[in-house]
């Protein structure tokens, strides 16, 4: 069985996964502001480390924003574009084996999807994302490279910028903890560091999205798979776990989270679900 590439061409990077068979292989990702350079740099680049021959790829298989660009199949190679909401879908799924789910795809938008065996089905979406985390990060605090706004937050206090239940009562209110966020950025302190207000968007971005997919994931009764590259920070799983307690909804990060649009992609093939081909 020769490999099938699945790729998911995102506003700031491109991630690329093989299946040489049923089991997601070489996961890998570039950053490029040019959608064909990176589609063009992440299969060269895979094909490189990997020591696979183009004859070798039975078929490519591209999702996310930058398809539109493609006209042309890739270096020759049968390749097709791919729904990229089904690419979701279809990705959560196979990352923790669930049979259904609501899939929240987390990039610089944010996507809701609700998946099972007879397919994918776009719930919606916000713009609160990536995207809004560097842009408050950039004004706020003259930082704009992720990695390092990342990185300032690990020092980052809550209590400095959020306000708490346990700030305007003494008890609990219904199944609210003393700990859970009545309002985010609803305390600034003067003192409030760098470390502080950067936490405190953090943690807005994602108790945001979080209890979007909660609503949705109560109303129809299922898990949430956060999938994106959101997914790597490294306070997501605390704020997810704190939001799981609130809301009674369990909020799953599998490994390899981040390509899980690519490997679904990959996997409209390998199902047999309907693609374009180019």
């Amino acid at each position: 069985m020769r490999t099938v590439i699945g790729i998911d061409v995102g506003g700031s990077t491109t991630k690329i996964v093989g299946f040489p068979d049923e089991r997601m292989t070489s996961p890998l990702f570039v950053k490029a502001n040019d959608p064909l350079a990176s589609v063009y740099g992440a299969l060269g680049k895979f094909v490189a480390e990997n020591g696979v021959a183009l004859s070798e790829i039975e078929k490519i298989l591209v999702t996310g924003v930058g398809q539109a660009f493609l006209t042309a199949p890739l270096y020759a190679v049968p390749t097709a574009k791919v729904n990229e909401f089904t690419a979701i879908g279809l990705g959560g799924l196979y990352l923790t084996g669930l049979s259904e789910a609501i899939i929240v795809s987390m990039g610089t938008g944010t996507a809701f999807v609700d998946a099972d065996a007879d397919g994918a089905r776009h719930l919606g979406g916000t713009g609160v994302g990536g995207g809004l985390l560097i842009g408050l990060a950039g004004s706020m605090l003259q930082l704009h490279d992720f990695d390092t706004i990342v990185e300032t937050a690990k020092g980052g206090d809550l209590d400095k910028v959020d306000l708490f239940i346990k700030d305007i009562t003494k008890g609990s209110v219904n199944n609210l903890t003393p700990s859970a966020t009545a309002a985010n950025f609803g305390k600034v302190s003067d003192l409030a560091t760098k470390a502080d207000i950067a936490l405190g968007i953090i943690n807005m971005v994602f108790q945001t999205i979080g209890m979007m997919a909660a609503f949705n994931a109560r109303g129809l009764g299922k898990d949430v798979v956060l999938t994106g590259s959101l997914t790597k920070i490294p306070q997501a799983r605390g704020i997810f776990d704190g939001l799981s307690d609130v809301t009674g909804v369990r909020f799953l990060i599998p490994e390899h989270a981040e390509f899980a649009t690519a490997a679904g992609a990959a996997l409209v093939h390998r199902k047999g679900r309907p693609c374009e081909d180019i």
